[in-house]
């Protein structure tokens, strides 16, 4: 009777096919997004109005989900702060995405923003974790050299012209995206682990959501409410809100039944995506260099994240 009932209180896994078509799709989901996000910042839309409308379409849904579910929204007392930071590093963290989307190729966006796991391996060693390994250290040199060559250093070096200013800042913020992103996963682990995965999202988008707010009505960063110029920027914005919308509550509601510590690296599949969707949306190219070295650097992030299953 108890293995009956415990049976029933666990999901079951799906096969390892299905989580991984899932994780594709999810995959290829957010790559449309920063795609879609970049079709509207050309037609003139803030960056404050398209997380304002990403994170409320999402918002509207898991509330509706954790009423639905009848879950009480309760934290330690000690939790709250810890809930609050969390939400303050993901709405950085979209900010920054955002505005390097906005600015460089989506591709080389994606490409460094997805340094992250490397920055969490050393933000944990840092705090008293364990120290990388040598295969984890190796992993992050290879994945530091396909760097060089997505930003295309080689050849920015060799040439005359310098460097814009609007691709630094547009590096800068990937990076600035990848470090609060890899902080809030820090924080997810060693302080709010035992929170509900889905009243922990539902406080953390409700957070960026309001934050967001408060940005755009302090004035904060200019011409970040800014409406499209045309129909084009509204329906990429309502692209990209249908797209992450729906990979963030299907990822949300899958996530215990897609054994994520096996399959998580299919996930790096989302500069891969963005790659071909900028290439057939946006014109946007990469030379034969940018390709070797996001190559590189997505086989490097699918080998740091892979675990061996005992």
């Amino acid at each position: 009777m108890t293995s009956t009932t415990a049976s029933l209180a666990t999901p079951s896994v799906f096969p390892r096919h299905i989580a991984v078509l899932i994780l594709l799709c999810m995959g290829c989901s957010f790559a449309g997004n920063h795609v879609a996000a970049r079709v509207a910042f050309d037609d003139g839309a803030g960056v404050l109005l398209a997380i304002l409308l990403r994170s409320g379409g999402t918002l509207v849904v898991l509330a509706g989900l954790v009423i639905w579910q009848r879950q009480k929204i309760r934290l330690a007392p000690g939790a709250w702060r810890w809930q609050l930071l969390l939400g303050l590093l993901i709405a950085t963290q979209s900010l920054c995405l955002y505005s390097a989307v906005a600015r460089i190729p989506v591709a080389v966006a994606l490409l460094v923003a997805n340094v992250f796991p490397i920055l969490l391996a050393l933000l944990t060693w840092a705090l008293g974790g364990s120290r990388p390994s040598a295969r984890t250290a190796a992993l992050m040199g290879v994945i530091l050299i396909g760097l060089v060559f997505v930003l295309d250093v080689p050849t920015r070096l060799s040439s005359s012209d310098t460097v814009g200013p609007e691709w630094l800042t547009g590096v800068m913020l990937a990076f600035g995206a990848a470090t609060a992103f890899a902080c809030a996963l820090w924080i997810t682990d060693h302080k709010l682990s035992q929170v509900r995965g889905s009243v922990r999202s539902l406080l953390t988008i409700l957070i960026v959501f309001c934050s967001m707010n408060l940005a755009g009505i302090s004035g904060a960063i200019p011409g970040g409410l800014n409406l499209p110029a045309s129909q084009t920027g509204w329906f990429a914005l309502a692209t990209l809100m249908v797209l992450y919308g729906t990979g963030f509550i299907v990822l949300f509601m899958s996530a215990p039944r897609l054994d994520m510590p096996r399959n998580a690296p299919v996930m790096n599949i989302e500069p891969l995506a963005t790659l071909l969707m900028g290439w057939i949306a946006l014109d946007q190219m990469l030379s034969a260099g940018q390709l070797l070295g996001g190559a590189i650097v997505v086989t490097g992030i699918v080998l740091l994240t892979y675990r061996r299953q005992g």
